[in-house]
């Protein structure tokens, strides 16, 4: 064993920081895993369009009606009358705020409709509709 001179007897104060790099690299990878999985938690099946993509700048605010009808703020099951009271409070605090409709493709149109006057009643002017794109063969994913 070789020591420097004047090395005798001093404690080494160093941080071994592999294990930290070793967690780290584990939950990066754990959280790429998952970050695809997660979603929206109301399942619609949504027409297919080909369009761009709208950038996104914040949180958003997505309606989505189900295929028997059922409204959805997020994640929160609402009324037509609900929704409109939740969605004045959030245009009383931002009236420019946007809402996307993402409505199951066997929705009658009537009812995306009275949704979108439920969304206008509560003050809010910028509405956008959620789509997929079609498959990449041209055809359309849904058509029978």
């Amino acid at each position: 064993m070789a020591f420097d001179s004047g090395q005798r007897g001093q404690m080494v104060s160093q941080i071994n920081v592999t294990p930290l790099v070793d967690v780290m690299l584990v939950l990066l990878v754990i959280f790429m895993v998952t970050a695809p999985i997660i979603q929206q938690g109301v399942e619609v099946t949504l027409p297919s369009v080909k369009a761009e993509a709208l950038p996104g700048k914040e949180a958003q605010f997505v309606v989505s009606i189900t295929r028997d009808s059922q409204i959805y703020l997020n994640d929160a099951k609402l009324s037509a009358d609900e929704l409109t009271g939740k969605l004045k409070a959030i245009a009383n605090e931002r009236p420019d705020r946007q809402v996307f409709i993402r409505a199951d493709d066997r929705v009658p149109y009537g009812e995306v409709i009275r949704t979108m006057a439920a969304i206008k009643a509560a003050g809010i002017e910028n509405v956008g509709m959620v789509t997929e794109m079609p498959a990449a063969n041209g055809t359309d994913a849904g058509a029978k």
